[in-house]
């Protein structure tokens, strides 16, 4: 219970409209702003960004001109008290440009460090920088598979900054770094097929690292035929993902930093396949957690796939499929993006039966150089069935599926899910 309090307080998922145009001063002396004390009573604090892997885009742009903080979640833009960081030599003035899909398994892009009076923060704003201009490169934008750059809308974005909750203890005399998650597939809505772009619904979560910890990792590997690109790999509680990341498209290696200590399930999705599941995954702060090899790899069954869709309404709500699998747990298979003008949305989910494993039977499989192979059994019989999930704000609405019965009009399942 006491790994559950902490990634509950270190790990805070935020769907966020943004707030308005134009930068601060992000270069100020930490000492003008933070009202640093006395020697012995101040700490440092850094701050960086990573991603979690986006799905249909080449890039995502982001441009950050700021970053704030504050000990108090309830102070406003004029409110005394914020701490700006600098960010990093050349990009005090000019601003960060910075594509988020470089930012996976484990990569961490610098916004600054600060020397900032010790205690507890609560607050953080991500500045972004306008779109002046009418051609690229843009300061905020998004390229599609196989597309041009288009402009990414934060038209609000700029003038307050992103705000972000967090829980970071500063202690005197020690580094505390915040990382800030930057969901690039959640935060980036399609306004329709009429051309008109795209706007930015930031989805951001943040994790404390103390400068004694040195776990906070997962790394394994998949199978070369899973290293192309469309794998995704996640660490889930309780059905939720906390970390995800794409394998490295050469080595099949991938790296899922930083985690809040805890438990977990392992999650392992990719077209044509059956999902795997590796149970009770621990996170630890002082060693990494191996859950494959390079000459043990995790693989999954091929599986056909079934393209279930419909429309919700409001188009804001956020939709993904769910399985429990015999015994639990539950785990989050997809989501789908929702198309900002219709409420559109449409997932491609395996047939296929699940396939799973647990972490305390694949540990001496990993002792043992002369194990060919990581073992996942199958998860019981068919009918394979799924959840279809809409949230809206707290509201919750869920629809189960079995895939394998057909519902006309094919090949999409019409699914519809309406909030007042």
């Amino acid at each position: 219970m006491n790994a559950r309090f902490l990634f509950t307080s270190l790990c805070t998922a935020l769907a966020l409209a943004g707030c308005g145009g134009g930068g601060g001063d992000s270069a100020a002396p930490a000492g003008s702003n933070g009202g640093v004390g006395p020697s012995g009573s101040t700490g440092t604090l850094q701050v960086s960004l990573t991603d979690a892997p986006a799905c249909g885009y080449e890039a995502v742009h982001v441009t950050v001109v700021g970053v704030r903080v504050h000990k108090s979640d309830a102070a406003g833009d004029g409110d005394a008290g914020w701490v700006d960081l600098p960010l990093p030599a050349p990009y005090t003035t000019s601003g960060l440009r910075i594509n988020l899909l470089d930012l996976t398994n484990g990569v961490l892009q610098g916004l600054g460090e600060v020397v900032l009076p010790a205690g507890r923060y609560t607050q953080m704003r991500l500045i972004l920088a306008g779109n002046p201009g009418n051609s690229a490169p843009f300061a905020n934008s998004v390229v599609p598979v196989g597309g041009v750059e288009t402009v990414l809308s934060t038209p609000s974005a700029q003038q307050s900054g992103l705000k972000i909750k967090i829980d970071a203890e500063v202690p005197a005399g020690q580094v505390a770094h915040v990382v800030v998650d930057f969901d690039a597939c959640k935060s980036v809505v399609k306004r329709g097929n009429s051309g008109k772009g795209y706007n930015l619904k930031p989805v951001l979560s943040a994790t404390l690292l103390l400068s004694d910890i040195a776990g906070m990792r997962v790394v394994g590997w998949v199978s070369p035929l899973l290293s192309n690109g469309y794998t995704q790999v996640s660490l889930q509680f309780n059905g939720l993902p906390v970390k995800a990341t794409v394998p490295d498209p050469t080595s099949g290696r991938f790296v899922l930093f930083p985690v809040p200590v805890g438990k977990y399930d392992l999650v392992v999705t990719a077209p044509g396949h059956a999902t795997a599941v590796m149970t009770d995954v621990p996170v630890t702060a002082d060693t990494d957690t191996a859950v494959s090899a390079p000459g043990q790899r995790i693989d999954m069954p091929t599986s056909d796939m079934r393209a279930v869709g419909g429309t919700v309404n409001p188009a804001t709500a956020d939709m993904r499929a769910l399985q429990t699998l015999d015994g639990g747990p539950t785990v989050e298979v997809a989501w789908s993006a929702v198309d900002g003008n219709t409420g559109a949305f449409a997932f491609s989910l395996p047939v296929g039966v699940p396939v799973r494993a647990s972490y305390l039977d694949i540990v001496p499989l990993l002792a043992s150089p002369m194990q060919p192979q990581l073992v996942f059994v199958p998860d019981g019989l068919p009918p394979v069935r799924y959840t279809i999930e809409a949230r809206s704000g707290a509201a919750v609405k869920q629809q189960s599926i079995d895939v394998l019965v057909p519902l006309p009009p094919e090949p999409l399942q019409p699914l519809s899910f309406v909030f007042p």
